[in-house]
Protein backbone atom coordinates (compact mmCIF):
# COMPACT_ATOMS: atom_id res chain seq x y z
CA UNK A 1 0.00 0.00 0.00
CA UNK A 2 0.97 3.63 -1.04
CA UNK A 3 2.50 5.28 2.10
CA UNK A 4 2.03 8.80 3.50
CA UNK A 5 2.58 11.57 6.41
CA UNK A 6 1.19 14.60 7.15
CA UNK A 7 3.67 17.37 7.27
CA UNK A 8 3.69 18.24 10.87
CA UNK A 9 5.19 21.61 9.91
CA UNK A 10 2.85 23.01 8.42
CA UNK A 11 -0.13 25.81 9.84
CA UNK A 12 -2.96 24.15 10.74
CA UNK A 13 -6.64 24.63 8.92
CA UNK A 14 -8.87 25.91 11.48
CA UNK A 15 -11.82 25.53 9.68
CA UNK A 16 -11.27 22.29 8.54
CA UNK A 17 -10.27 21.77 12.18
CA UNK A 18 -13.59 22.94 13.04
CA UNK A 19 -15.90 21.05 10.46
CA UNK A 20 -14.10 17.82 11.65
CA UNK A 21 -14.95 18.16 15.18
CA UNK A 22 -18.66 19.34 14.21
CA UNK A 23 -18.97 16.27 12.05
CA UNK A 24 -17.29 13.86 14.19
CA UNK A 25 -19.64 11.45 16.00
CA UNK A 26 -17.20 8.68 16.35
CA UNK A 27 -13.37 8.50 16.91
CA UNK A 28 -10.84 6.26 16.19
CA UNK A 29 -8.78 4.52 18.81
CA UNK A 30 -6.04 2.16 18.13
CA UNK A 31 -6.28 -1.08 20.83
CA UNK A 32 -4.75 -3.89 21.32
CA UNK A 33 -6.70 -7.24 21.91
CA UNK A 34 -5.17 -10.90 23.20
CA UNK A 35 -5.38 -13.01 20.02
CA UNK A 36 -6.36 -16.81 20.45
CA UNK A 37 -3.44 -18.87 19.94
CA UNK A 38 -2.19 -16.41 23.15
CA UNK A 39 -5.10 -17.29 25.03
CA UNK A 40 -5.31 -20.66 23.94
CA UNK A 41 -1.93 -21.58 24.95
CA UNK A 42 -1.37 -23.65 28.41
CA UNK A 43 1.83 -22.52 28.75
CA UNK A 44 1.25 -18.86 28.10
CA UNK A 45 3.42 -17.94 25.91
CA UNK A 46 3.46 -14.82 23.66
CA UNK A 47 3.23 -16.61 20.52
CA UNK A 48 1.98 -13.46 18.26
CA UNK A 49 4.78 -11.61 19.50
CA UNK A 50 7.74 -14.72 18.74
CA UNK A 51 5.81 -15.09 15.29
CA UNK A 52 6.02 -11.49 14.76
CA UNK A 53 9.93 -11.85 15.26
CA UNK A 54 10.15 -15.08 13.08
CA UNK A 55 8.47 -13.15 10.23
CA UNK A 56 11.05 -10.60 10.08
CA UNK A 57 13.68 -13.91 10.11
CA UNK A 58 15.16 -12.63 13.88
CA UNK A 59 14.72 -16.14 15.30
CA UNK A 60 17.22 -15.20 18.22
CA UNK A 61 14.83 -12.55 19.26
CA UNK A 62 11.79 -14.80 18.72
CA UNK A 63 13.57 -17.35 20.80
CA UNK A 64 14.41 -14.96 23.76
CA UNK A 65 10.48 -14.06 23.79
CA UNK A 66 9.78 -17.25 23.73
CA UNK A 67 11.61 -18.65 26.61
CA UNK A 68 10.39 -15.98 28.61
CA UNK A 69 7.53 -17.81 29.35
CA UNK A 70 8.42 -21.72 28.23
CA UNK A 71 11.86 -22.82 28.93
CA UNK A 72 11.44 -25.69 26.38
CA UNK A 73 10.70 -24.73 22.96
CA UNK A 74 12.24 -27.35 20.96
CA UNK A 75 10.34 -30.03 22.86
CA UNK A 76 6.83 -28.39 22.98
CA UNK A 77 7.51 -28.21 18.92
CA UNK A 78 7.05 -31.94 19.18
CA UNK A 79 4.98 -33.00 22.03
CA UNK A 80 2.73 -29.84 22.69
CA UNK A 81 -0.84 -31.50 21.35
CA UNK A 82 -1.08 -27.45 20.58
CA UNK A 83 -4.60 -25.79 21.15
CA UNK A 84 -3.32 -22.46 19.71
CA UNK A 85 -3.90 -23.95 16.61
CA UNK A 86 -7.17 -25.34 17.43
CA UNK A 87 -8.19 -21.48 17.99
CA UNK A 88 -6.12 -19.83 15.12
CA UNK A 89 -8.49 -17.35 13.28
CA UNK A 90 -6.45 -18.55 10.10
CA UNK A 91 -8.76 -21.61 9.73
CA UNK A 92 -11.38 -19.75 8.87
CA UNK A 93 -9.68 -18.61 5.67
CA UNK A 94 -7.26 -21.74 4.62
CA UNK A 95 -5.30 -23.87 7.47
CA UNK A 96 -4.39 -22.84 10.75
CA UNK A 97 -0.88 -21.07 11.16
CA UNK A 98 1.75 -24.05 12.24
CA UNK A 99 2.95 -22.73 15.00
CA UNK A 100 3.99 -25.80 16.83
CA UNK A 101 6.29 -26.17 14.01
CA UNK A 102 7.92 -22.84 13.96
CA UNK A 103 8.15 -23.23 17.72
CA UNK A 104 9.98 -26.32 17.01
CA UNK A 105 12.20 -24.65 14.15
CA UNK A 106 13.02 -21.49 16.65
CA UNK A 107 13.75 -24.26 19.52
CA UNK A 108 15.82 -26.54 17.14
CA UNK A 109 17.63 -23.66 15.83
CA UNK A 110 18.78 -22.49 19.28
CA UNK A 111 20.03 -25.58 20.05
CA UNK A 112 22.40 -25.75 16.94
CA UNK A 113 23.50 -21.83 18.01
CA UNK A 114 24.00 -22.30 21.59
CA UNK A 115 21.70 -19.55 22.75
CA UNK A 116 22.11 -18.96 26.24
CA UNK A 117 19.30 -18.40 28.46
CA UNK A 118 19.41 -15.07 30.99
CA UNK A 119 21.17 -15.50 34.28
CA UNK A 120 19.18 -13.75 36.90
CA UNK A 121 20.93 -10.55 37.99
CA UNK A 122 20.59 -10.25 41.73
CA UNK A 123 20.35 -13.66 43.82
CA UNK A 124 17.31 -12.98 47.09
CA UNK A 125 18.83 -15.50 49.43
CA UNK A 126 16.05 -17.19 49.13
CA UNK A 127 15.87 -20.87 48.93
CA UNK A 128 13.02 -23.27 47.08
CA UNK A 129 12.77 -26.75 46.98
CA UNK A 130 11.50 -28.48 43.93
CA UNK A 131 10.52 -32.11 44.29
CA UNK A 132 10.32 -33.92 40.52
CA UNK A 133 12.62 -32.62 37.69
CA UNK A 134 9.61 -33.29 34.86
CA UNK A 135 8.38 -30.55 33.07
CA UNK A 136 6.51 -28.81 35.44
CA UNK A 137 9.16 -29.23 37.81
CA UNK A 138 11.65 -27.83 35.82
CA UNK A 139 9.69 -24.73 34.48
CA UNK A 140 8.62 -23.83 38.01
CA UNK A 141 12.77 -23.87 38.93
CA UNK A 142 13.82 -22.25 35.70
CA UNK A 143 11.23 -18.93 36.30
CA UNK A 144 12.07 -19.05 40.09
CA UNK A 145 15.88 -18.99 39.03
CA UNK A 146 15.14 -16.24 36.93
CA UNK A 147 13.61 -14.55 39.65
CA UNK A 148 16.84 -14.39 41.94
CA UNK A 149 16.27 -17.72 44.28
CA UNK A 150 18.70 -20.31 45.02
CA UNK A 151 16.35 -23.55 43.62
CA UNK A 152 17.14 -27.16 44.30
CA UNK A 153 15.45 -29.91 42.06
CA UNK A 154 15.13 -32.95 43.69
CA UNK A 155 14.42 -36.13 41.04
CA UNK A 156 13.96 -40.12 42.06
CA UNK A 157 15.24 -41.29 38.75
CA UNK A 158 18.44 -40.91 37.58
CA UNK A 159 18.01 -38.27 35.08
CA UNK A 160 15.69 -35.03 35.14
CA UNK A 161 12.28 -34.68 32.56
CA UNK A 162 10.15 -36.87 34.39
CA UNK A 163 7.48 -38.97 31.88
CA UNK A 164 9.38 -36.93 28.89
CA UNK A 165 12.14 -39.37 29.37
CA UNK A 166 10.23 -42.31 30.44
CA UNK A 167 6.82 -41.82 28.97
CA UNK A 168 7.28 -40.29 25.57
CA UNK A 169 9.05 -42.62 23.07
CA UNK A 170 12.23 -41.34 21.43
CA UNK A 171 10.05 -41.48 17.81
CA UNK A 172 8.17 -38.63 19.35
CA UNK A 173 10.65 -36.90 21.51
CA UNK A 174 14.39 -37.44 20.89
CA UNK A 175 16.82 -37.71 23.77
CA UNK A 176 19.13 -35.09 22.92
CA UNK A 177 16.89 -32.58 22.45
CA UNK A 178 15.57 -33.15 25.75
CA UNK A 179 18.91 -33.36 27.17
CA UNK A 180 19.87 -30.37 25.62
CA UNK A 181 17.22 -28.22 26.79
CA UNK A 182 17.02 -29.32 30.22
CA UNK A 183 21.02 -28.72 30.44
CA UNK A 184 20.06 -25.00 29.73
CA UNK A 185 18.57 -24.60 32.79
CA UNK A 186 21.08 -26.48 34.60
CA UNK A 187 23.28 -23.99 33.39
CA UNK A 188 21.54 -20.55 34.64
CA UNK A 189 22.38 -22.08 38.56
CA UNK A 190 20.00 -24.43 39.29
CA UNK A 191 20.83 -27.45 41.22
CA UNK A 192 20.04 -31.18 39.97
CA UNK A 193 20.35 -33.71 42.84
CA UNK A 194 18.98 -37.17 40.80
CA UNK A 195 18.63 -40.64 42.18
CA UNK A 196 17.22 -38.62 45.40
CA UNK A 197 13.71 -39.60 46.43
CA UNK A 198 12.27 -37.16 49.28
CA UNK A 199 10.27 -39.30 51.82
CA UNK A 200 9.35 -36.84 54.38
CA UNK A 201 9.02 -33.29 52.69
CA UNK A 202 8.58 -31.66 55.72
CA UNK A 203 11.72 -33.30 57.16
CA UNK A 204 13.60 -32.35 53.69
CA UNK A 205 12.23 -28.39 54.12
CA UNK A 206 13.78 -28.64 57.60
CA UNK A 207 17.21 -29.79 56.96
CA UNK A 208 17.60 -27.59 53.49
CA UNK A 209 17.06 -24.83 55.54
CA UNK A 210 14.12 -24.15 52.23
CA UNK A 211 12.18 -21.35 52.27
CA UNK A 212 9.03 -22.80 50.09
CA UNK A 213 8.84 -25.97 48.01
CA UNK A 214 6.62 -27.25 44.79
CA UNK A 215 6.03 -30.30 44.38
CA UNK A 216 5.20 -32.03 41.21
CA UNK A 217 6.26 -35.37 41.08
CA UNK A 218 4.11 -36.51 38.74
CA UNK A 219 1.60 -39.57 37.88
CA UNK A 220 3.89 -42.51 37.87
CA UNK A 221 1.86 -45.11 39.41
CA UNK A 222 -0.49 -46.99 37.13
CA UNK A 223 -3.81 -47.39 37.97
CA UNK A 224 -5.06 -51.18 39.19
CA UNK A 225 -8.07 -53.08 37.75
CA UNK A 226 -9.52 -56.16 38.74
CA UNK A 227 -10.00 -58.81 36.21
CA UNK A 228 -10.65 -62.63 36.64
CA UNK A 229 -6.97 -64.36 35.18
CA UNK A 230 -5.58 -67.79 35.51
CA UNK A 231 -2.22 -66.23 34.74
CA UNK A 232 -1.28 -62.95 34.84
CA UNK A 233 2.74 -63.44 33.58
CA UNK A 234 1.67 -61.67 30.65
CA UNK A 235 -0.09 -58.85 31.97
CA UNK A 236 2.23 -55.59 32.15
CA UNK A 237 1.20 -52.15 32.83
CA UNK A 238 2.26 -49.07 29.85
CA UNK A 239 4.56 -46.90 32.13
CA UNK A 240 6.75 -49.71 33.49
CA UNK A 241 6.93 -51.20 29.93
CA UNK A 242 7.87 -47.48 28.32
CA UNK A 243 10.22 -47.21 30.92
CA UNK A 244 11.81 -50.78 30.39
CA UNK A 245 12.04 -49.41 26.87
CA UNK A 246 14.08 -46.66 27.83
CA UNK A 247 16.24 -48.78 30.23
CA UNK A 248 16.71 -51.42 27.22
CA UNK A 249 15.28 -53.72 29.47
CA UNK A 250 11.54 -54.51 27.91
CA UNK A 251 10.28 -58.16 28.37
CA UNK A 252 9.85 -60.00 25.29
CA UNK A 253 5.97 -59.26 24.24
CA UNK A 254 5.43 -62.15 21.60
CA UNK A 255 3.92 -61.95 18.39
CA UNK A 256 0.17 -60.59 18.92
CA UNK A 257 0.10 -57.46 21.86
CA UNK A 258 -3.06 -56.23 23.17
CA UNK A 259 -3.03 -52.81 24.47
CA UNK A 260 -6.00 -52.36 27.22
CA UNK A 261 -6.83 -48.53 27.29
CA UNK A 262 -7.54 -45.21 25.07
CA UNK A 263 -5.35 -42.26 26.00
CA UNK A 264 -1.82 -41.42 24.63
CA UNK A 265 -0.16 -43.60 27.02
CA UNK A 266 -2.16 -46.46 25.66
CA UNK A 267 -1.54 -45.11 21.90
CA UNK A 268 2.53 -44.69 23.23
CA UNK A 269 2.41 -48.36 23.76
CA UNK A 270 0.83 -49.71 21.01
CA UNK A 271 3.30 -48.05 18.61
CA UNK A 272 6.28 -48.96 20.88
CA UNK A 273 5.08 -53.08 20.64
CA UNK A 274 5.19 -52.22 16.82
CA UNK A 275 8.54 -51.54 16.86
CA UNK A 276 10.03 -54.03 19.63
CA UNK A 277 8.89 -56.53 16.74
CA UNK A 278 5.48 -57.33 17.21
CA UNK A 279 3.18 -58.59 14.55
CA UNK A 280 -0.21 -57.20 15.46
CA UNK A 281 -1.04 -54.23 18.21
CA UNK A 282 -4.53 -54.20 18.86
CA UNK A 283 -5.91 -51.10 21.54
CA UNK A 284 -9.32 -52.42 22.84
CA UNK A 285 -11.11 -49.84 24.24
CA UNK A 286 -14.69 -49.57 25.52
CA UNK A 287 -15.98 -46.30 23.78
CA UNK A 288 -15.62 -45.02 20.49
CA UNK A 289 -12.93 -43.27 18.55
CA UNK A 290 -15.19 -39.90 19.32
CA UNK A 291 -15.04 -40.03 23.07
CA UNK A 292 -11.32 -41.44 23.40
CA UNK A 293 -9.33 -39.58 25.54
CA UNK A 294 -5.79 -39.61 22.85
CA UNK A 295 -5.46 -36.84 20.67
CA UNK A 296 -6.70 -37.89 17.21
CA UNK A 297 -3.34 -36.88 15.46
CA UNK A 298 -1.92 -39.62 17.65
CA UNK A 299 -4.15 -42.23 16.74
CA UNK A 300 -4.13 -41.57 12.90
CA UNK A 301 -0.63 -41.82 13.32
CA UNK A 302 -0.89 -45.37 15.08
CA UNK A 303 -3.45 -46.36 12.43
CA UNK A 304 -0.65 -45.37 9.62
CA UNK A 305 1.74 -47.77 11.31
CA UNK A 306 -0.30 -50.89 11.33
CA UNK A 307 -1.90 -50.52 15.05
CA UNK A 308 -5.65 -51.54 14.82
CA UNK A 309 -7.89 -50.46 17.65
CA UNK A 310 -11.13 -52.37 18.59
CA UNK A 311 -13.76 -49.94 19.53
CA UNK A 312 -16.54 -50.81 22.26
CA UNK A 313 -14.47 -53.28 23.51
CA UNK A 314 -14.11 -54.10 27.34
CA UNK A 315 -11.76 -57.12 29.30
CA UNK A 316 -14.11 -59.49 30.96
CA UNK A 317 -11.41 -62.20 31.56
CA UNK A 318 -7.79 -63.26 31.10
CA UNK A 319 -7.04 -67.40 30.74
CA UNK A 320 -3.34 -67.38 29.32
CA UNK A 321 -3.50 -65.99 25.85
CA UNK A 322 -7.06 -65.89 25.39
CA UNK A 323 -9.03 -62.81 26.53
CA UNK A 324 -12.70 -62.43 26.65
CA UNK A 325 -14.06 -59.21 26.08
CA UNK A 326 -17.38 -57.62 26.26
CA UNK A 327 -19.35 -55.51 23.71
CA UNK A 328 -20.26 -52.31 25.06
CA UNK A 329 -23.00 -49.58 24.19
CA UNK A 330 -23.04 -45.88 24.30
CA UNK A 331 -25.93 -43.92 26.02
CA UNK A 332 -27.24 -40.80 24.71
CA UNK A 333 -24.20 -39.25 27.39
CA UNK A 334 -21.04 -41.32 25.61
CA UNK A 335 -21.01 -43.88 28.83
CA UNK A 336 -20.28 -47.55 27.80
CA UNK A 337 -22.71 -50.44 29.15
CA UNK A 338 -22.16 -53.96 28.84
CA UNK A 339 -24.77 -55.45 26.61
CA UNK A 340 -24.36 -58.90 27.53
CA UNK A 341 -22.10 -60.09 24.12
CA UNK A 342 -18.64 -61.82 24.56
CA UNK A 343 -16.05 -62.23 21.82
CA UNK A 344 -12.01 -63.88 22.09
CA UNK A 345 -9.29 -62.49 21.31
CA UNK A 346 -5.43 -64.12 21.11
CA UNK A 347 -2.93 -62.39 22.29
CA UNK A 348 0.93 -63.14 23.78
CA UNK A 349 0.90 -59.95 26.32
CA UNK A 350 -1.42 -57.88 27.81
CA UNK A 351 -0.40 -53.98 28.62
CA UNK A 352 -2.86 -52.12 30.66
CA UNK A 353 -2.96 -48.62 30.08
CA UNK A 354 -5.51 -47.30 32.40
CA UNK A 355 -4.33 -43.89 33.70
CA UNK A 356 -1.73 -43.34 36.88
CA UNK A 357 -1.51 -42.12 39.87
CA UNK A 358 0.85 -40.16 41.91
CA UNK A 359 2.59 -40.88 44.77
CA UNK A 360 1.77 -38.90 47.65
CA UNK A 361 2.38 -40.62 50.58
CA UNK A 362 5.70 -38.36 51.61
CA UNK A 363 3.28 -35.53 51.89
CA UNK A 364 1.28 -37.01 54.46
CA UNK A 365 3.12 -35.47 57.18
CA UNK A 366 2.52 -32.09 56.30
CA UNK A 367 -0.54 -30.39 58.49
CA UNK A 368 -3.54 -28.95 56.76
CA UNK A 369 -3.17 -30.92 52.94
CA UNK A 370 -6.02 -32.20 51.34
CA UNK A 371 -6.58 -34.46 48.60
CA UNK A 372 -9.23 -35.19 45.93
CA UNK A 373 -11.23 -38.79 45.53
CA UNK A 374 -8.71 -39.74 42.79
CA UNK A 375 -5.40 -38.97 44.59
CA UNK A 376 -4.64 -35.64 43.57
CA UNK A 377 -3.61 -33.07 45.61
CA UNK A 378 -6.19 -29.49 46.48
CA UNK A 379 -4.78 -26.39 45.95
CA UNK A 380 -5.52 -22.86 45.47
CA UNK A 381 -5.53 -20.25 43.31
CA UNK A 382 -2.10 -19.67 43.52
CA UNK A 383 -1.07 -23.41 43.48
CA UNK A 384 -0.57 -22.95 47.18
CA UNK A 385 -1.90 -26.38 49.45
CA UNK A 386 -3.31 -26.51 52.90
CA UNK A 387 0.18 -25.81 53.47
CA UNK A 388 1.72 -22.57 53.88
CA UNK A 389 4.96 -22.57 51.91
CA UNK A 390 4.23 -25.51 49.88
CA UNK A 391 2.93 -25.44 46.59
CA UNK A 392 1.86 -27.93 43.71
CA UNK A 393 1.58 -28.47 40.31
CA UNK A 394 1.90 -30.66 37.12
CA UNK A 395 -0.35 -34.19 36.95
CA UNK A 396 -0.35 -34.35 40.91
CA UNK A 397 -3.15 -31.71 40.99
CA UNK A 398 -6.36 -32.11 39.32
CA UNK A 399 -6.21 -30.49 35.57
CA UNK A 400 -5.67 -31.98 32.14
CA UNK A 401 -2.60 -33.95 32.09
CA UNK A 402 -0.02 -32.71 29.54
CA UNK A 403 3.48 -31.54 29.19
CA UNK A 404 2.09 -28.15 28.22
CA UNK A 405 -0.18 -27.50 31.06
CA UNK A 406 2.35 -28.88 33.30
CA UNK A 407 4.77 -26.38 32.17
CA UNK A 408 2.03 -23.82 32.50
CA UNK A 409 1.52 -24.85 36.42
CA UNK A 410 5.18 -24.23 36.75
CA UNK A 411 5.40 -20.66 35.66
CA UNK A 412 2.21 -19.57 37.19
CA UNK A 413 3.33 -21.42 40.32
CA UNK A 414 6.88 -19.57 40.50
CA UNK A 415 5.08 -16.02 40.58
CA UNK A 416 3.08 -17.11 43.11
CA UNK A 417 6.06 -18.08 45.33
CA UNK A 418 8.01 -15.52 44.50
CA UNK A 419 5.24 -12.88 46.12
CA UNK A 420 5.33 -15.35 48.88
CA UNK A 421 8.79 -15.35 49.31
CA UNK A 422 8.65 -11.35 49.55
CA UNK A 423 5.40 -10.95 51.74
CA UNK A 424 3.03 -9.87 48.38
CA UNK A 425 0.42 -11.25 46.37
CA UNK A 426 0.82 -11.60 42.91
CA UNK A 427 -2.28 -10.35 41.07
CA UNK A 428 -2.45 -11.11 37.17
CA UNK A 429 -3.12 -8.08 35.00
CA UNK A 430 -6.68 -7.82 33.11
CA UNK A 431 -6.92 -9.28 30.33
CA UNK A 432 -7.55 -7.58 26.95
CA UNK A 433 -10.43 -8.47 24.71
CA UNK A 434 -10.35 -11.39 22.71
CA UNK A 435 -9.53 -10.74 18.83
CA UNK A 436 -12.45 -13.05 17.72
CA UNK A 437 -12.56 -14.06 14.03
CA UNK A 438 -15.43 -11.94 13.14
CA UNK A 439 -13.37 -9.00 13.97
CA UNK A 440 -11.30 -9.35 11.47
CA UNK A 441 -11.17 -8.16 7.45
CA UNK A 442 -9.87 -11.03 6.20
CA UNK A 443 -10.54 -10.04 2.84
CA UNK A 444 -7.37 -8.39 3.16
CA UNK A 445 -5.43 -11.49 3.15
CA UNK A 446 -3.90 -14.11 0.77
CA UNK A 447 -4.71 -17.25 0.74
CA UNK A 448 -1.48 -19.26 1.52
CA UNK A 449 -1.76 -22.86 2.60
CA UNK A 450 0.01 -24.85 5.33
CA UNK A 451 3.51 -25.80 5.12
CA UNK A 452 3.80 -29.21 5.81
CA UNK A 453 6.23 -31.20 8.16
CA UNK A 454 7.96 -33.84 6.19
CA UNK A 455 7.07 -37.41 8.20
CA UNK A 456 8.48 -40.87 7.69
CA UNK A 457 6.07 -43.34 5.55
CA UNK A 458 3.95 -45.58 8.08
CA UNK A 459 5.35 -48.90 6.87
CA UNK A 460 9.35 -47.33 7.48
CA UNK A 461 8.90 -46.03 11.02
CA UNK A 462 8.45 -49.42 12.81
CA UNK A 463 11.37 -50.39 12.22
CA UNK A 464 13.10 -48.08 14.60
CA UNK A 465 12.87 -45.23 17.03
CA UNK A 466 13.93 -42.28 14.62
CA UNK A 467 12.22 -39.39 14.41
CA UNK A 468 9.07 -39.61 12.39
CA UNK A 469 8.24 -35.92 11.82
CA UNK A 470 11.43 -33.46 10.40
CA UNK A 471 11.80 -29.53 11.30
CA UNK A 472 10.78 -27.05 8.95
CA UNK A 473 13.56 -25.59 7.20
CA UNK A 474 14.13 -21.72 7.33
CA UNK A 475 12.35 -20.47 4.61
CA UNK A 476 9.51 -22.84 5.49
CA UNK A 477 9.75 -21.41 9.23
CA UNK A 478 9.25 -17.85 7.71
CA UNK A 479 6.81 -18.44 5.40
CA UNK A 480 4.67 -20.25 8.22
CA UNK A 481 5.57 -17.02 10.65
CA UNK A 482 3.95 -14.80 7.75
CA UNK A 483 0.91 -16.68 7.51
CA UNK A 484 -0.01 -14.82 10.63
CA UNK A 485 -2.92 -12.88 10.91
CA UNK A 486 -1.74 -10.42 14.06
CA UNK A 487 -5.42 -10.48 15.20
CA UNK A 488 -6.25 -7.69 17.07
CA UNK A 489 -2.91 -5.69 17.60
CA UNK A 490 -1.26 -3.47 15.06
CA UNK A 491 1.89 -4.76 12.61
CA UNK A 492 2.25 -1.06 10.91
CA UNK A 493 0.65 -2.26 7.49
CA UNK A 494 0.18 1.44 6.42
CA UNK A 495 -3.18 0.79 5.61
CA UNK A 496 -4.71 3.49 8.16
CA UNK A 497 -1.98 5.95 7.12
CA UNK A 498 -2.54 5.61 3.32
CA UNK A 499 -6.75 5.04 3.66
CA UNK A 500 -7.17 8.49 5.65
CA UNK A 501 -8.77 11.05 3.76
CA UNK A 502 -8.02 13.58 5.81
CA UNK A 503 -4.45 12.93 6.60
CA UNK A 504 -5.61 12.33 10.42
CA UNK A 505 -3.05 9.59 11.10
CA UNK A 506 0.14 10.36 11.92
CA UNK A 507 3.48 7.62 12.01
CA UNK A 508 5.02 7.39 14.66
CA UNK A 509 8.30 5.49 13.27
CA UNK A 510 9.60 1.76 13.09
CA UNK A 511 8.25 -0.19 16.16
CA UNK A 512 5.81 2.97 17.69
CA UNK A 513 2.72 2.21 15.24
CA UNK A 514 0.73 5.60 14.30
CA UNK A 515 -1.65 8.12 16.54
CA UNK A 516 -4.62 10.14 15.17
CA UNK A 517 -4.92 13.98 14.78
CA UNK A 518 -8.31 14.33 16.24
CA UNK A 519 -8.39 18.23 14.95
CA UNK A 520 -8.55 17.24 11.46
CA UNK A 521 -10.58 13.35 11.92
CA UNK A 522 -13.93 13.56 10.92
CA UNK A 523 -14.72 10.00 12.17
CA UNK A 524 -15.49 8.62 8.71
CA UNK A 525 -14.32 5.27 9.76
CA UNK A 526 -12.28 4.32 6.99
CA UNK A 527 -9.34 3.55 8.69
CA UNK A 528 -11.86 1.22 10.88
CA UNK A 529 -13.26 -0.12 8.33
CA UNK A 530 -9.78 -1.05 6.23
CA UNK A 531 -7.65 -2.09 9.06
CA UNK A 532 -7.55 -6.09 8.70
CA UNK A 533 -6.09 -7.16 11.96
CA UNK A 534 -9.34 -4.93 14.11
CA UNK A 535 -6.18 -2.97 15.67
CA UNK A 536 -8.79 0.37 15.41
CA UNK A 537 -12.24 0.30 17.29
CA UNK A 538 -14.65 3.22 16.83
CA UNK A 539 -15.91 4.54 20.52
CA UNK A 540 -18.36 7.45 20.76
CA UNK A 541 -17.77 11.13 20.87
CA UNK A 542 -18.58 12.25 24.74
CA UNK A 543 -22.18 13.09 24.39
CA UNK A 544 -23.20 11.46 21.17
CA UNK A 545 -24.69 7.82 21.18
CA UNK A 546 -23.23 4.42 19.24
CA UNK A 547 -24.64 4.76 15.80
CA UNK A 548 -26.38 2.07 14.60
CA UNK A 549 -24.44 -0.57 13.03
CA UNK A 550 -21.16 0.89 14.17
CA UNK A 551 -19.25 -1.99 16.74
CA UNK A 552 -16.86 -0.77 19.10
CA UNK A 553 -15.46 -3.18 21.88
CA UNK A 554 -16.87 -3.28 25.53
Amino acid sequence: MRSRQRDLTSAPDLKHDALAGALRRHRPVYVDLKPPCNHACPAGENIQAWLDKAQAGDYEQAWRILVADNPLPAIHGRVCYHPCEDQCNRQHVDQSVGIHAVERYIGDLAIEKRWRLPTPENDTGQRVLIVGGGPSGLSAAYHLRRLGHDVEIREAGPLAGGMMHFGIPAYRLPRDVLDHEVKRIQDIGVKFVLEHPVADLREAIREGKFDAAFVAVGAHLAKRIDIPARDASGILDAVSFLKGVKNQSAPKLGRRVAVYGGGNTAIDAARVAKRLGAEEALIIYRRDRAHMPAHEFEADEALEEGVKINWLRSIRAIDESTLTVEVMALDEHGKPHPTGKTETLEADALILALGQESDTEFLRSLPGLEFGYDGTVVVDSNMMTGCRGVFAGGDMVPSERTVTVAVGHGKHAARHIDAYLRNSVYERPPPHPLATHDKLRVAYYTDARQQDERRLSGESRTSGFDEIVSSLDAAQARYEAQRCFSCGNCFECDGCLAACPEDAVIKLGHGHRYKFDYSRCTGCAVCFEQCPCYAIDLIPEPGTASATGMPHAE
